[in-house]
């Protein structure tokens, strides 16, 4: 028969648990006690993706440029000095509410800001200095400035290499791969079509000499596009109206520049912005002046025409009730013509679409005006002031403009309606006065026409000197509240200089936190995929949740020497913790077969390697120590290993005795341990299994089973023969090795099976090769309980555990 062996350990764990009633739970739940193992055999790789984390952190620092924030907090609140002097009614209007604020911050990131910012800050050429990994700009501190022409330059947005070989030439190439050609410092210099010259400046020194610079002629689009990037504005506070204003750059002085111009600019704006509406309405006021004026040196000249015609100014008092009603009426009427010419005056420029904003400020006070007629001009007002900020922060024709031009035609509508109206009463009411005036007039003509006459030019003049007055009052309110008006935010904060040691970007702490947390979270992918991965038994407990078949005992694992194969060492050492643990497991036998004093124990695995030879003959030893007589049979014929373990001879032995070619007492060998022999397996026949299954075999076993107190067989691995299955059933108590890191967890499934199948109602299993971590806690109840921290002492007073070898505990 030929010898059997299996290389692939995937069909085995097939073969092993294939049966179809057994119960598995093995991987329903966690095995914490094989989650520690595992983790602490992965805390070297743990901390070695920390400190990878923690390296890669430290690198990303080193090499990625540190952004800094610098900001201003602006506060929109105008002020004039109109209201101190109680002129509440100087036409003046200041928006509020969240609207306006939105409206600021748009005027901020808008075009107009841009512009003026270009012209008061040095962005439009952006010098570097060259460096291995990160380079810097060099902001107002470039030892070399460039000149070129607008309308000639097409470099724009393109790296122009600059390597000074002397104070006064150098090379110069567009693009990193660029051709190279040497200049005179100052020359105009022509590339590509485009004319520029560099020339050096104050800070200049020989040690820039040899330094590779560049730099970067920004195109419009290009510096907007880094305006809007890194500017941030925002609202803080609606009811305070406080806007701050933020820019980030690599540079913490541009920064910080960038703000406080930006500050500067907007200023500037407001204030032109708040003189402009002044003027307007001055201009208005100037324009109405004069018309009242030319009116009034008319009234004038008649009167002194009439006093010059007449040689006296004396006038009788006849009728002077009729006439104070006729010139009360007259005042009435010019006051109404004078509403009237406005009425149409506002009406040409609502035909025009002209700015309402200064005839809405100088009907604000007069209590003569239309209610309505106020309300809808302010209206249109605001709405014709939202269109022109629209214009100035959009680009047009979005759903906001289209919504706003609505807005205008309704207003527009409704004022048209209103002015109409208007002028339709007011000419009513004009009709009623000349009715009423030519009734007074019929009793007025019977005075004398010349006192008539003068009472009339005299009533003319004294309204058009009355409205001069007015309109001369309000234009000395504009001029002050144009003299007292600032612009409409004050600098609560202004830009600072951010400290270099503190950037927002990178943050250290953050950067740090993440990789830490990142190598911490790879380490426990690794202990999961390791721990998934574990497909060995590890430990007792693993052992013992996946079979029913009760655990003898285990065996430490014995690195005092090295072995190249199985060896007999209970004898050399005692009082070794191996040798406990052995005497724990005979002890435990004595309660599995306690009634019989005379028993046979067959020692089987699954596979080769489990140690099943190594338990077998220093289990063997330990109960020959204790006075028993013991025999070992080697009947795992196709791999012997009994007589390498025992020192003996191979020639003759179980193979050659079943076959009746010796006797027992020829091949019985004698051990250094007392009342320990052992039968080797003998040479390798073809038929194991026909042998064992022979009665010569019962008969063997019975005559050994007379002459000593414990047969002790060294079976086959049932994995790969059936022979070991044959022995056990003959057995008082099979036992099965299962070894720790090397045994598959597939292979604990066959053992129920095994126990079901051939009804071995007295096997048990014994954990071979387990560490002394894995052995800790357990077996107190079985009585193995020697392990981590007890069978320490039952070494030589010469060893003693090291450093390196507590470390090589953990981590094991």
């Amino acid at each position: 028969m030929s010898v059997k062996t299996v290389n692939d350990l995937d069909e085995l764990d097939h073969r092993l648990g294939s049966g179809e009633d057994e119960d598995d739970d093995g991987g329903t739940s966690i095995d914490f006690v094989t989650l520690l193992h595992v983790a602490k055999r992965s805390i070297p790789w743990i901390i070695l993706l920390v400190l990878l984390g923690i390296g890669g952190s430290y690198l990303y620092l080193r090499y990625t440029k540190k952004v800094y924030e610098s900001s201003s907090t602006i506060k929109l609140d105008e002020q004039s000095q109109a209201g101190v002097l109680g002129l509440q009614n100087s036409g003046l209007k200041v928006e509020s509410g969240i609207g306006q604020l939105q409206g600021e911050v748009d005027l901020i990131k808008s075009n107009i800001v841009f512009e003026r910012l270009k012209k008061t800050m040095p962005l439009q050429v952006s010098y570097f200095v060259e460096a291995r990994v990160l380079d810097a700009e060099l902001y107002k501190d470039s030892p070399f400035q460039v000149s070129y022409d607008n309308e000639s330059f097409n470099l724009y947005d393109q790296k122009i290499y600059v390597k000074f070989t002397s104070p006064s030439r150098f090379d110069l190439y567009v693009g990193e791969n660029g051709n190279q050609s040497s200049y005179t410092v100052g020359n105009p210099i022509t590339v590509s079509g485009s004319t520029f010259s560099i020339n050096p400046v104050n800070n200049f020194s020989s040690s820039n000499v040899g330094i590779v610079y560049y730099f970067i002629v920004n195109s419009d689009q290009r510096l907007k596009g880094y305006i809007d990037t890194n500017l941030t504005t925002a609202i803080l506070n609606p009811e305070s109206k406080t806007i701050q204003i933020a820019f980030k750059d690599f540079n913490r002085f541009k920064a910080r520049d960038i703000v406080n111009n930006i500050d500067t600019v907007y200023l500037q704006y407001k204030l032109e912005r708040s003189n402009q509406a002044s003027k307007q309405t001055l201009n208005f006021l100037n324009e109405q002046l004069k018309e009242t004026e030319d009116s009034l040196r008319k009234a004038e000249n008649d009167i002194e025409r009439f006093v010059r015609q007449n040689m006296s100014y004396d006038l009788k008092a006849n009728f002077q009730e009729a006439l104070a009603q006729v010139q009360e009426l007259e005042k009435e009427k010019l006051e109404l013509r004078f509403q009237l010419s406005l009425l149409n005056t506002i009406q040409t420029k609502v035909q025009r679409n002209e700015d309402l904003g200064m005839i809405a400020s100088s009907i604000q006070g007069q209590e003569n005006q239309d209610p309505q007629l106020a309300e809808q001009l302010t209206e249109l007002s605001d709405l014709q002031a939202q269109q022109r900020t629209r214009r100035l922060t959009s680009r047009g024709n979005t759903l906001a403009d289209n919504s706003l031009e609505e807005r205008l035609e309704i207003a527009q509508n409704r004022l048209r309606d209103v002015i109409n109206g208007s002028k339709g009463l007011v000419q009513t009411k004009i009709n009623n006065i000349d009715r009423n005036q030519s009734e007074l007039t019929g009793k007025i003509l019977q005075a004398p026409s010349k006192e008539t006459e003068r009472a009339r030019l005299e009533r003319i003049f004294g309204l058009y000197e009355s409205f001069f007055t007015q309109i001369l009052n309000r234009r000395v309110e504009y001029g002050i509240a144009m003299a007292g008006t600032t612009a409409d935010f004050q600098i609560l904060s202004p830009a600072s200089l951010p400290s270099e040691s503190a950037p927002i970007s990178p943050n250290p702490f953050i950067i740090y936190a993440i990789g830490i947390a990142g190598g911490l979270f790879l380490g426990v992918g690794l202990i999961a995929t390791r721990y998934l991965m574990h497909d060995t038994v590890a430990n007792v407990r693993e052992l013992e949740r996946n079979t029913s078949v009760p655990v003898l005992g285990v065996v430490p694992s014995y690195d005092k020497q090295k072995m190249p194969f199985s060896k007999l060492v209970v004898n050399q050492n005692p009082k070794s913790a191996l040798s406990e643990s052995i005497r724990s497991i005979r002890t435990n036998l004595e309660f599995m077969s306690a009634s019989k004093k005379k028993r046979i124990i067959s020692v089987t695995s699954t596979i080769s390697g489990e140690g099943k030879t190594f338990v077998a003959v220093n289990l063997g030893g330990i109960i020959a120590m204790s006075g028993l007589k013991v025999v070992i049979l080697d009947l795992d014929m196709r791999k012997p290993k009994v007589h390498i373990a025992l020192d003996g001879d191979n020639s003759k032995g179980m193979s050659t005795v079943l076959i009746d070619k010796h006797s027992l007492a020829e091949c019985l060998q004698q051990t250094s341990v007392p009342d320990l022999d052992f039968i080797s397996a003998g040479p390798t026949p073809p038929n194991p299994s026909e042998l064992i299954m022979g009665s010569r075999f019962d008969n063997v076993l019975e005559e050994l089973h007379q002459m000593y107190d414990v047969v002790l067989i060294d079976s086959p691995p049932v994995g790969l023969v059936t022979d070991g299955v044959l022995i056990m059933r003959k057995a008082d108590v099979p036992l099965y090795i299962v070894r720790a890191g090397y045994s598959k967890k597939a292979f604990l499934k066959g053992i129920d099976k095994l126990v079901r199948t051939n009804h071995l109602s007295n096997m048990a299993t014994i954990l071979n090769d387990v560490s002394s971590m894995n052995m800790y806690g357990y077996g107190y109840g079985y009585g193995y309980g020697y392990g981590y921290g007890y069978g320490q002492g039952y070494y030589d007073e010469e060893v003693k555990p090291t450093v390196g070898s507590k470390l090589k505990s953990i981590f094991k």
